[in-house]
């Protein structure tokens, strides 16, 4: 057990698999699965919520993971969501864990989508927030996405105001608070992700877009159930996505938020974190 650290305190570790240092984050306790946090686009240890990490940690552990190349991560950073699946599945046999749960952010969705898949006896619930299925839709998404997303070295609050909330004075407001939450870590701070990853991270969402056989059908092949979560207007990852994927996954149930983007886990954390709770703990999660 990892009890007495939170998202501010819980010291980098490093397990190695396969060549790679993987560079993570282990804490909370209770009698709970261990939860596996899959990153969004550009993202590290420190771009995590804290209410959203430290909510879930009530009653399990919770792991924080860059994968291969990414911040403090070893390696080169793979440019396939399927091999970043393989390498979160070595870091967790790594860890010595037979089963976890995972919550996977935006580009997290598809490489828990992929964990799932390529792995099924590893994952016991899969929560999939923000992200689509493979050559999922794309209308709706903003025209200007792609640049606003890669534009900065560092990306600004503006960045994440616009693309993770909506322009309301609600969700902005919302965005802001999510932002100094955000930053209250000081101490044993990750490095920023790098170009390299960036490119990478791109070239798969590219090959994301791919079909391959029938369109969705590989969705019918995932065993876990599955909490789909989204905002009710997702300008990076439009939300038919989320509908999509509750569709087309068989044990699945979708929940979306109002007034809220691609962010909407980090717009309401508490309402977040009791749903993804209830929907982790219960034996049967849909009954």
């Amino acid at each position: 057990m990892t009890t007495g650290f939170s998202h501010v305190s819980a010291p980098t570790r490093y397990a190695e698999a396969n060549g790679v240092r993987y560079a993570h984050r282990r804490f909370g306790g209770g009698t709970g699965t261990p939860l596996l946090f899959l990153q969004h686009f550009r993202g590290g240890l420190d771009h995590w919520d804290p209410a959203v990490t430290d909510g879930l940690a009530a009653h399990r552990e919770v792991i924080l993971l860059n994968n291969a190349g990414v911040a403090s991560s070893t390696g080169e950073t793979p440019d396939m969501f399927d091999t970043m699946a393989d390498n979160a599945a070595q870091f967790v046999d790594a860890l010595g864990l037979a089963r976890v749960d995972v919550l996977g952010l935006s580009i997290g969705g598809a490489v828990a989508q992929e964990l799932a898949l390529r792995r099924p006896e590893l994952v016991r619930r899969l929560i999939i927030a923000g992200f689509k299925p493979r050559a999922g839709e794309v209308e709706g998404t903003a025209p200007d996405m792609i640049e606003v997303a890669t534009r900065n070295e560092v990306p600004t609050l503006g960045d994440f105001l616009y693309l993770f909330f909506e322009p309301s004075e609600t969700s902005q407001a919302a965005g802001r608070a999510f932002w100094e939450r955000r930053h209250r870590r000081t101490v044993d701070v990750d490095p920023l992700t790098t170009k390299e990853t960036m490119v990478a991270q791109l070239t798969a969402m590219e090959e994301w877009a791919q079909q391959r056989g029938e369109r969705y059908s590989e969705l019918a092949r995932i065993t876990a159930p599955t909490l789909v979560v989204n905002g009710r207007r997702d300008i990076m990852i439009p939300t038919i996505n989320s509908y999509i994927l509750a569709q087309h996954i068989p044990n699945a149930q979708l929940v979306l938020y109002p007034d809220s983007g691609h962010g909407s886990i980090f717009q309401y954390p508490d309402l977040f974190v009791s749903q993804a709770a209830r929907f982790l703990d219960a034996e049967h999660p849909f009954t």
